[in-house]
């Protein structure tokens, strides 16, 4: 799954065009390296986003097309905020 419908579909990034635009700004990295979002997400890797002065560091646990609200956050495991 690409790296932008991800961070959607985890409810890490509310809009896939608002996590698209993160990705091209170098907000996103993915095992310590910036990536674009056409990257292809896959368990284990570990996501660090930028917001402003908080940064949020996810590792994958699942990947899935589609989950609602409540089971979102079984996609990943925060490592540190």
């Amino acid at each position: 799954m690409r790296l932008d419908k991800y961070l959607k579909v985890a409810r890490l990034i509310k809009r896939r065009t608002v996590a698209n635009e993160a990705c091209d700004n170098g907000l996103v990295t993915v095992n310590g390296r910036p990536q674009r979002a056409s990257y292809d997400v896959k368990v284990g890797d570990q996501i660090c986003l930028r917001f402003g002065v908080r940064t949020v560091t996810v590792e994958v646990l699942s990947v899935q097309e589609t989950v609602k609200q409540a089971d979102a956050v079984l996609l990943y495991r925060e490592i540190g905020r």
